[in-house]
């Protein structure tokens, strides 16, 4: 139906459309993709009647205003951000009733980086190898919303969550990232190893969807040399020849030559979503069911 959707009326820094992604196509180069904050966005879908995983538009930083071409039920999650209808006030983190033809606006993140929106039926672009998801390495998915371009959205699924309390996790002032060791953590020094876990490290400005990038001290080497491509999973800690270390995110490649020093379990992510440049970053080993001493 043609008044099914909405129109961008501010783009933002950086808002794509999101959903659980694509997994299962590493082996063709393709990277999952999928919200970053997967509780927060599954939370925006919960909060509008929607399955989890329908596709939200995910927003980076400055937020982002949309006009609804008919009455439609949103929900705003993630980064916290004041939230209007039209220019007044709405509540954030709540199902919002939006009539016809009026603006929704969610604006700069008060903490965090990435708000998400969900709409009654979720939005309906086209699907590729089963994901409406936006990959911003090997550009699958919708384009990123520019000021003026339409989605479509999809027929509402059912009513909106009640909900009398909503837990949502506050500002991420360290960055906690627990990992297993491996596969190539025999490449570095045993004072590499331990500068991992006992350096300041901080999230640099050059992070982005494809990978959190960090600031610090570099991880000494003990084999030169790099190696020939291998699979690089979700979560892996790889460390370029500055010595580094960049977790990779979901729309990482799925191959890589540089060595990985060990891998961060995909549930300890989603705080590196909402992770501002500047926050503090510790590296924690662990091993299956018991943790490594530090230092």
């Amino acid at each position: 139906m043609a008044d099914r959707a909405l129109s961008v009326v501010r783009a933002g820094a950086l808002t794509t459309v999101q959903d659980l992604g694509r997994p299962g196509h590493a082996h063709l180069g393709v990277p999952r993709a999928g919200a970053l904050d997967e509780p927060a966005h599954r939370l925006a879908n919960r909060l509008v009647g929607n399955p989890e995983a329908a596709a939200t538009l995910e927003t980076t930083l400055t937020g982002c205003a949309v006009r609804l071409r008919r009455t439609t039920t949103v929900a705003v999650t993630g980064a916290p951000c004041p939230v209007t209808v039209d220019g007044r006030p709405a509540p954030w983190s709540a199902p919002v009733r939006v009539p016809a033809g009026a603006v929704l606006d969610a604006g700069p993140a008060t903490h965090g980086l990435r708000s998400y929106l969900a709409f009654g039926g979720g939005v309906d672009a086209e699907p590729v190898l089963g994901s409406r998801a936006t990959d911003l390495l090997s550009g699958l998915g919708p384009e990123p919303l520019t000021d003026g371009a339409v989605l479509p959205l999809g027929g509402p699924y059912g009513p909106p969550a009640a909900a009398d309390a909503v837990p949502h996790p506050g500002p991420v002032t360290e960055l906690v990232l627990p990992f297993l060791p491996g596969p190539r953590d025999t490449w570095f020094s045993a004072h590499g190893l331990r500068t991992l876990v006992t350096g300041r490290f901080q999230v640099s400005a050059a992070s982005n969807r494809i990978g959190l990038r960090t600031e610090g001290p570099s991880l000494e080497r003990d084999r030169p040399g790099e190696l020939p491509s291998e699979g690089m999973p979700l979560g892996a800690l790889q460390v370029p020849p500055n010595g580094l270390p960049v977790l990779f995110l979901h729309d990482h490649p799925t191959t890589g030559g540089y060595p990985v020093v060990g891998v961060v379990p995909e549930h300890w992510l989603p705080p590196a979503a909402q992770a501002v440049p500047g926050t503090p970053v510790r590296f924690v080993p662990r091993r299956p069911g018991r943790d490594l001493p530090v230092g």
